[in-house]
């Protein structure tokens, strides 16, 4: 590859709802710049971006993935991320390489959640966007209704830079609107031809072109003076206007072509060179500079000393750790120490290489601006930053969304637990949205991710790269027991057998703690010397191994308070020991006459969606047990808090995303212990006795 500086650099991110044709146009882009010798196609599993066994299969992208080419001494680096909503911390990750995101919008479709939800995230962290109108096509595929879908969505800034020649099969070329050029492809020799504008595109091209010198002059003072005198714009006046306004996010181009059939993709790679902005005119990144521990904003230049954010991991299990990264300044070349001040550890970067899908492709040198990779880094992870010693920075860690759906994970053959405890820290480096916890009560370990499909994917990749089967299931709750009554025992222990016997004797009463604590509290009450001072602890001690197992179905007992008031004791045969069962036996007959009942964990949860699903979204609380407790606006949409049992919550990310169109979103956090509802207690008893008789 040539030596580039960071003007000659392009990096745009391809972003949208799922199935719109992103990684087919990744492909396109490749194909037509000679990076392919055949245009790969996501049915035929044989695209260069989606190279997972796991992507092939479902025949939806699963991860970021970048891939490069050249146009006009210019290099343009493409980020093709998922657009399926359990993969939008892939999304997040792929967003923090590129200096603008390219949403990729069906023609028949038009915009979608994930067009909104892409938009929405563009303007969250302030990155310039751009439209590419695909399947152009297609049958009832639209140009100008698309468009106008977009301009009352998104607002008036939408400015379309090309215009399709032909409609739905009738298809076949582009208008560029500001050159006032036209290109034609031709089906019968597959290349690409200037072609006169259509007579009846005249006028409409002659409109776009106006629209685009308005947005344009409004970004900029001196252009604006120069459009009020002129009454027009010289082209070069616009494209300078165009990167500038794109930059700074008020100006949104929309190019469009059919990636499928090739159409178009001449026409977005000019507009890319001369439309898009480089890391040049990129939003400076926040850092914090260590040497005082001040925020500070880094503009990409590549005369600065090297820093770099890891914007991704893949886990190869042949390869080892691949850290993918994007070089914010200086440059980075041969064989470099560097340190990682995130983890306080210094890195030894070797073998530098460009990824091309899962394809390596080795290079001396990587400036700022590019994105590159390194493999076998020991202590790097997703997020991390990677600076020379005399520039010690922290960039901002990319702002990942919460797993939200937990899943028990089992190994289907025995002795496979190793291999998938391994495969599991291996795709967390990989997938940071994961999180892994051990559920020690209930002896599991808990999966958590984004929705149902998020975990599956887990699941079949422990299988295809680690050899591991395992099965998912839905957690065991992890209810508790306590007492709503007062009960008076006594318990003792006698027991006579030749030599020592053992004698203890207690006398106890169990009622519920006042003070909202969980813990046992013990009282000792013992006047008198009934207990001998050398036995309380024992006795306490006793209880306190019970409460581990409730008399109702076996969980956990809290919240339950035990005063010692009197017993007895033998001068030879009592023992800690004896005391110890003798606060057992009081234990099981106390809980048992004191009116024992099951508990919940209630969950606090947080619920977006926009105004249209309140009613639906509140209805579905009530049917799960739960209660709304209030409701705020937060932006566009409207928060309700509400509180809903653990138990109904389990699929919850699913059913909320199909209520809404996935519009809806939430986080949930315990909250305290309620009481099971008697109509739901027979159940639980039931599936408890059932467990117990499978063991």
């Amino acid at each position: 590859m040539k030596d580039y500086n960071y003007k000659k650099l392009r990096n745009v991110g391809l972003i949208g709802h799922g199935a719109t044709g992103k990684t087919s146009l990744a492909e396109a882009l490749l194909f037509y710049t000679n990076n392919t010798d055949r245009l790969g196609k996501v049915e035929e599993g044989n695209t260069v971006m989606d190279y997972e066994q796991e992507e092939k299969k479902r025949g939806i992208s699963l991860s970021t993935s970048v891939a490069s080419f050249e146009e006009n001494d210019t290099k343009i680096n493409i980020v093709d991320m998922p657009g399926y909503f359990d993969f939008q911390g892939e999304m997040y990750q792929g967003m923090r390489a590129v200096d603008i995101a390219t949403i990729v919008v069906c023609a028949v479709s038009g915009v979608q959640v994930g067009t909104e939800k892409a938009w929405d995230y563009c303007e969250k962290i302030k990155l310039p966007r751009a439209f590419f109108i695909n399947k152009m096509d297609r049958e009832n595929a639209d140009f100008d209704k698309t468009l106008e879908e977009m301009k009352n969505s998104f607002g008036m800034s939408i400015v379309p830079i090309q215009y399709p020649i032909g409609k739905e099969s009738s298809f076949s070329g582009i208008v560029d609107v500001i050159s006032k050029t036209a290109v034609k492809y031709n089906s019968k020799t597959s290349k690409v031809e200037s072609t006169d504008i259509p007579d009846e595109l005249v006028d409409k091209i002659e409109e776009f072109k106006q629209m685009i010198m308005e947005a344009v002059a409004e970004t900029d003072e001196e252009l604006l003076d120069k459009y009020l005198n002129d009454g027009e714009l010289c082209d070069e006046d616009i494209y300078a206007g165009l990167i500038k306004g794109c930059a700074q996010g008020e100006i949104a181009p929309v190019l469009c072509g059919s990636a499928l059939k090739v159409i178009g993709i001449k026409s977005m790679i000019n507009s890319i060179v001369q439309c898009f902005p480089s890391p040049e005119h990129s939003l400076p990144q926040k850092a914090v500079n260590l040497n005082n521990n001040e925020e500070v904003f880094i503009k990409s230049d590549e005369n600065k000393p090297f820093s770099a954010l890891v914007f991704k991991t893949i886990a190869d299990p042949f390869v080892g750790k691949i850290s993918l990264f994007r070089v914010m300044t200086g440059k980075i070349n041969g064989e470099l120490t560097v340190l990682n001040p995130n983890k306080e550890k210094q890195e030894k970067l070797n073998h530098l290489f460009f990824m091309k899908g899962k394809n390596q492709i080795p290079t001396k040198e990587i400036v700022a601006g590019d994105i590159g990779a390194v493999s076998k880094l020991q202590y790097t992870a997703t997020g991390d930053t990677l600076c020379s010693e005399d520039f010690k920075i922290i960039y901002d860690k990319i702002n990942l969304p919460k797993a939200v759906m937990p899943m028990a994970i089992l190994p289907k053959a025995k002795g496979d637990e190793e291999k998938i405890s391994l495969s599991l820290s291996k795709l967390m480096e990989e997938d940071p949205v994961f999180k892994l916890e051990r559920d020690v009560e209930n002896a599991e370990t808990i999966i958590w991710g984004l929705g149902e499909t998020h975990l599956e994917v887990i699941a079949s990749r422990i299988k295809s790269k680690f050899g591991a089967d395992v099965i998912l299931q839905e957690p065991k709750v992890p209810y508790r027991e306590t007492i709503k009554g007062i009960s008076d025992v006594q318990g003792k222990h006698k027991k006579q057998s030749g030599g020592h016997g053992q004698y203890g004797d207690v006398k106890i009463k169990f009622e519920p703690r006042q003070d909202g604590e969980l813990d046992l509290q013990f009282v000792d009450k013992v006047v008198g010397g009934a207990v001998p001072r050398n036995f309380i602890p024992a006795v306490e001690k006793g209880l306190r191994d019970c409460i581990s197992n409730g008399v109702l179905a076996g969980y956990p007992v809290v919240g339950l308070k035990a005063t010692l008031y009197d017993g007895s004791y033998h001068p030879v045969d009592s023992s800690e020991m004896a005391f110890k069962v003798a606060a057992s036996i009081a234990y099981k007959k106390g809980l048992e006459a004191a009116k024992p009942i099951l508990l919940e964990p209630i969950m606090n949860v947080q619920i977006l969606v926009p105004d249209s699903y309140m009613g639906d979204v509140m209805g579905d609380v009530n049917k799960r047990r739960g209660r709304v407790i209030g409701m705020e606006p937060e932006g566009k949409l409207q928060k309700i808090i509400a509180e809903i049992p653990m138990a109904e919550m389990f699929s919850y990310a699913t059913d909320l995303r199909s209520m809404t169109q996935a519009r809806g979103t939430f986080t949930s956090e315990f909250l305290r212990y309620d009481e099971v509802p008697a109509s739901e207690v027979g159940k639980i008893l039931d599936e408890v006795r059932a467990l117990k008789e499978e063991a």
